[in-house]
């Protein structure tokens, strides 16, 4: 009877034992960019993702008329999440967990260049590499002849000496 009891308690206690939920969100200004994580798509922003491990996730934000952000985050596990105690909150705690992170970014509108100043820069390079000189030949063997002109020298054959 006692051992039976025992392993109704235990059985129960897996049954309503909880987990840790493990998310991020990721908000843009402008809304409704195209967020990839780990060159993966998740969808436009804000975008709600989950995650299995701690650690660095990159994420590419891209919006038309702006340019790509690349950003490298790194998420760090909290105080339950941490050896030994993240067995006990992952198994034998009853209740859920949310374990929620939230990244905001500002995208900055696409720069259209000045065509004035950068074909002047194109004229400063293009001066630069005419005066660049070019380099001295190598100097020349003062022996004989030409390497290719020399002659192969034979090995004698058997039985020649």
């Amino acid at each position: 009877m006692r051992r039976a009891c025992l392993l109704g308690l235990v059985l129960a206690a897996g049954l309503t034992s909880g987990c840790v939920d493990r998310r991020y969100t990721i908000y843009t200004d402008p809304p409704l960019a195209a967020v990839l994580v780990n060159n993966q798509p998740l969808g436009p922003s804000p975008a709600d993702g989950g995650f299995v491990y701690y650690g660095d996730y990159n994420f590419t934000l891209i919006a038309p008329g702006f340019e790509t952000l690349h950003v490298r985050e790194h998420i760090a596990p909290p105080w339950y999440e941490v050896w030994p105690l993240d067995f006990f909150f992952e198994n034998l705690w009853p209740f859920q967990i949310r374990d929620v992170h939230t990244f905001q970014y500002q995208l900055v509108p696409m720069q259209i260049p000045n065509t004035e100043q950068l074909s002047q820069r194109g004229e400063t390079v293009r001066g630069q590499g005419s005066a660049i000189r070019p380099a001295a030949p190598p100097p020349e063997e003062t022996s004989g002849a030409p390497p290719s002109q020399t002659p192969p020298t034979q090995m004698p054959r058997e039985g020649e000496k």
